[in-house]
């Protein structure tokens, strides 16, 4: 098993490509803590997914955009588990609009949660890591953070700014043998997308040479390898997964 023994932080694992990273990560022997705002209703199946493969899971409530409460929440996750082996910084939402119409809240509160939350919790736990000289942090990036959007200026720039945090931190914590990398999933079929009307996903899909939406579950794999020592000569990288919209 990929994970065997590694314990894994989650963020925003309550559905969506969350919940299909926790299932492949507890399929390959980890143990799993994450939070959300809620514990997920998908928690029973957490649970039977680790019993066959030796790990555990643990849910954490906690508000990423909130300094000191995931900052007291990082610090008793890694108390508790003796530290992480890998963090996945995948916590994000949504508040689309043109740019004119858009309020300063929503610009805000979707930098706070996609951006800012990463380094609030990266800072602590790649500290962590550096003390143990290994670790790996995957950044959920957007493919919209490197191509833009239309009618998603605060969403892209979240995701082109986790993309420049993502390789700064890797050179500062690579000598360490800690490596940082993110992947930039395209639309993939998560409750997001769901919202889509007819129209909107007839010209999403024009824009996809593959011709269909993505699967949570081929990010999951994707990130699964960069948590893995499948990829232990990548750092600072960006993969996307997208269908070729980005190519």
């Amino acid at each position: 098993m990929l994970l065997e023994g590694k314990t894994a932080f989650v963020t925003g694992g309550a559905r969506g490509i969350g919940k299909e990273i926790i299932m492949k990560f507890l399929s390959e022997g980890a143990s799993i803590y994450f939070v959300d705002l809620n514990e997920s209703e998908h928690i029973d199946d957490y649970r039977k997914a680790a019993e066959p493969h030796g790990g555990s899971v643990i849910f954490k409530k906690a508000n990423v955009a909130d300094e000191e409460e995931i900052s007291g929440v990082t610090k008793e996750i890694l108390d508790e588990s003796g530290g992480i082996d890998v963090l996945v910084n995948n916590a994000g939402i949504t508040r689309d609009g043109l740019v004119f119409r858009m309020s300063s809240k929503d610009w805000q509160d979707v930098l706070n949660i996609n951006l800012t939350s990463a380094f609030y919790i990266s800072k602590l736990v790649s500290h962590a890591m550096i003390r143990k000289k290994t670790g790996s942090i995957i950044n959920v990036a957007s493919i919209v953070g490197v191509i833009g959007n239309a009618g998603q200026t605060n969403y892209s720039a979240s995701k082109a700014g986790l993309i420049g945090f993502t390789k700064s931190l890797a050179r500062e914590v690579a000598s360490r043998g800690v490596r940082v990398n993110a992947v930039a999933p395209g639309f993939i079929q998560t409750p997001m997308t769901d919202k889509l009307n007819d129209e909107q996903r007839e010209k999403l899909m024009s824009q996809i040479p593959l011709g269909r939406l993505g699967q949570p579950e081929e990010v999951a794999k994707v990130i699964l390898f960069l948590a893995s020592d499948l990829s232990s000569y990548l750092t600072g990288q960006v993969i996307k997964i997208d269908g070729g919209m980005g190519m």
